[in-house]
């Protein structure tokens, strides 16, 4: 295993597409400037770039005038472009978010109205006598038809970008966790599983981990990462036809989760899910898998009491949707009336990483903050991957150019 490089320039610290994206922007604009990017696990992209259902957000959902909103509806369009270049998997078969109920409408106003401020193109309502030709077994009173919403596989993604930063001259160097961080002179220091790298500046996006390296680093406590686990159900094969493309149910907008949803993705597996249930660790991919560590500090952050006494009932629901396949499928049939338990089989998981408020507040927009000579990414779940190269521009901006002599 190579050895990374002693004093790069700059240390991006996560190869998720973020971090990977990150390099990337860094050699575009100096291709002179060293660039090493530090992944913890073996393989680059693997935890929410890698776990996740592909979808390609065309911003629909995000607060007009957020960076959420500004950088998905951008992102998307940009993203989906370099896949076609690139010969990556990706198909634009569009999104119908279904109201079931009278008492929906109101929402569905809304998110059509944060839609068309955002810029999303083609964004339409749906009568219910006309949802059956979008998606024929889809029942409803009205719905929103969003058909630039695309599915891309995110992980092919990541391995292009990682190729991209090495053809520029930088290097990917995996298996190789930050343990600690400290500014050192007019740059900072950093230990990690194969000795120590001296960089001028770093950049953590580091996603489950980057509250921690953030303090350690000399940054606020606030906010902290807690994890959700999510895990999806997957239609059995001779039962995909329910299913064109995407279709979600209207979600809760105080919320930063979109309900229980069907997912078509590039591979024709089709997804039903997630839940979202508090893990008890930071890569959970397994409902029992504990780390104490991360249990503790869930536990004893003052936030996590505060948002428990606000959202307990959808606490209580997401804990029935993860323990009751059948209480899933219940949700999932409210507006795909013909779906039936036997219909699903398990599928994959994963777990996002969602900033969590001193105040109780599950924040709902990308997070940066600085410290000596570092940039952080402090909160960047969905639509950070829609959104990763509008993304890495934007945190590119905020890089010192490295003086030479």
């Amino acid at each position: 295993m190579t050895a990374p490089r002693e004093e790069p320039d700059v240390v991006v610290v996560g190869a998720g597409i973020i971090g990977l994206a990150v390099a990337r922007e860094l050699l575009a604009r100096e291709p002179d400037r060293t660039v090493t990017v530090l992944e913890r696990e073996a393989v680059a992209g693997f935890h929410q770039t890698g776990h996740n259902s592909g979808v390609l957000h065309a911003g629909i959902y995000y607060a007009p005038g957020s960076l959420k909103a500004r950088l998905s509806t951008e992102g998307s369009r940009e993203l989906y472009d370099y896949c076609e270049a690139r010969g990556l998997p990706a198909r634009r078969d569009g999104k119908l978010i279904v109201a079931v109920s009278e008492q929906e409408r109101p929402k569905l106003d809304e998110l059509e109205r944060r839609g068309t401020a955002n810029g999303v193109q083609g964004l339409r309502r749906i009568p219910a006598e006309q949802i059956a030709e979008i998606e024929p077994h889809v029942r409803g009173v009205e719905a929103l038809h969003s058909p630039q919403t695309a599915v891309v596989d995110f992980q092919a993604i990541a391995e292009a970008f990682a190729d991209d930063v090495r053809a520029a001259g930088g290097e990917v160097v995996t298996g190789c966790a930050v343990n600690s961080v400290e500014p050192h002179g007019r740059g900072v220091r950093l230990r990690h599983a194969q000795g120590e790298s001296r960089a001028r500046f770093a950049v953590f996006c580091a996603g489950a981990w980057s509250d921690r390296l953030a303090v350690a680093a000399g940054g606020e406590a606030d906010p902290r990462i807690v994890p959700f686990r999510g895990a999806w159900l997957r239609l059995r094969p001779e039962r995909r036809d329910l299913v064109n493309a995407l279709v979600y149910p209207v979600p809760d907008p105080s919320l930063p989760f979109l309900g229980v949803h069907f997912t078509r993705g590039t591979d024709d597996e089709v997804l039903v899910g997630p839940t979202a249930l508090l893990a008890g660790a930071r890569d959970a991919y397994a409902l029992k898998h504990i780390r104490p560590a991360d249990l503790r500090d869930t536990l004893t952050w003052p936030g996590t009491y505060r948002m428990a006494r606000r959202w307990w009932r959808t606490g209580l629901q997401e804990l029935r949707h993860a323990v009751s396949r059948r209480a899933l499928v219940t949700d999932a049939a409210r507006y795909i009336p013909e779906l039936r338990e036997d219909d699903v089989l398990p599928g994959p998981s994963g777990v996002r990483a969602q900033a969590l408020g001193r105040d109780g507040a599950l924040i709902d927009d990308f997070v940066l903050s600085e410290s000596q000579n570092a940039l952080h990414v402090r909160n960047a779940p969905s639509p950070a991957a829609t959104s990763c190269l509008p993304l890495a521009r934007l945190i590119v901006d905020r890089v010192p150019t490295i003086p030479r002599p």
